[in-house]
């Protein structure tokens, strides 16, 4: 072959085959960029569960405060609905504690099922938020074994029920029901005691004792945090029901009904899983509740 401008002159087929090189290389960078556009706004959503929890709860009328604690501070979003002295609290579960083999830099939850459980509700109702989570992880003193390992410490425990205590007495409350999905059910085992107004406690899918949850699933104990079923049993003036999903693996009834919950306060819904679809059976839980009313 002929030199040609100091390079080798390619033959005509080769040069068509060039050509059809230099198209597909092409089609593989717009290809490229494209994948690394779409990636950035998959990760710019995926990086901002505080954002998208929020604006789901606005898009629901929610009203969004942060309210103190103790040390802490938390989010708090509460319904529209109409004054009463009937105030309903829903807990969250545990959000995204980890991720991969690091804790998570935050914690707020990526599913928003508790706030449409409380978008069912008619009865005013607060979701009371954990120290850290909703995009204060890092404010101080947050550290992120209050999401880990102590994310049902006495210091959660406590700052969660002095922000309430704040809301009680805005709405002059007489009657306190707590709702909790899975780790906001082991929550709120351990809040409602601490209310004297406290008349019912509802859990769905909820790790009512943590040792066993831990040991079923093969995860280190967690150490820095009260466990429910190790606690004294609620006042008999407090009426319990807890909610298991019939194929829920993460927490089966035998992780709900160790400690110190009476079998008969457990309920089994067949077919349902650990999120799936408490939305269906929302409306008639919260009206069985309604229907008890005050405890005597």
């Amino acid at each position: 072959m002929a030199r040609y401008w100091g390079t080798v002159r390619p033959h005509p087929t080769d040069r068509a085959r060039h050509r059809l090189h230099l198209a597909a290389f092409g089609h593989m960078k717009r290809s490229a960029g494209l994948l690394v556009v779409c990636g950035a706004v998959a990760l710019a959503a995926c990086s901002s569960p505080t954002r998208a929890f929020s604006r789901y709860a606005h898009s629901l009328g929610m009203r969004e405060e942060i309210v103190e604690g103790t040390v802490f501070r938390h989010v708090v979003f509460a319904s529209a609905a109409p004054a009463s002295r009937t105030l309903h609290v829903y807990l969250d579960g545990d959000g995204t504690p980890w991720s991969v083999w690091a804790p998570s830099p935050d914690p707020t939850p990526r599913n928003p099922l508790v706030l449409r459980l409380m978008a069912l509700d008619p009865t005013p109702s607060v979701y009371l938020g954990r120290p850290c989570y909703h995009g204060l992880a890092e404010e101080p003193p947050c550290t992120k074994t209050l999401w880990t390992s102590a994310r049902y410490s006495e210091a959660v425990v406590s700052s969660m029920a002095e922000a309430l205590r704040r809301k009680v007495a805005e709405f002059g409350v007489e009657r306190l029901v707590w709702f909790g999905h899975s780790g906001g059910g082991a929550l709120a085992m351990l809040l409602a005691p601490r209310f004297q107004a406290t008349t019912d406690v509802v859990t769905v899918a909820a790790n009512l004792d943590t040792d066993a949850w831990a040991e079923l699933h093969g995860y280190a104990r967690l150490d820095g945090s009260l466990n429910p079923a190790r606690q004294p049993p609620l006042p008999a003036r407090i009426r319990q029901r807890h909610y298991v999903g019939g194929e829920d693996s993460n927490v089966p009834r035998e992780v709900v009904a160790r400690g110190t919950i009476d079998p008969r306060w457990v309920i089994v819904i067949p077919d349902y899983t650990h999120t799936c679809c408490w939305e269906a059976l929302w409306p008639s839980v919260v009206a069985d509740v309604d229907r008890a009313g005050p405890s005597p």
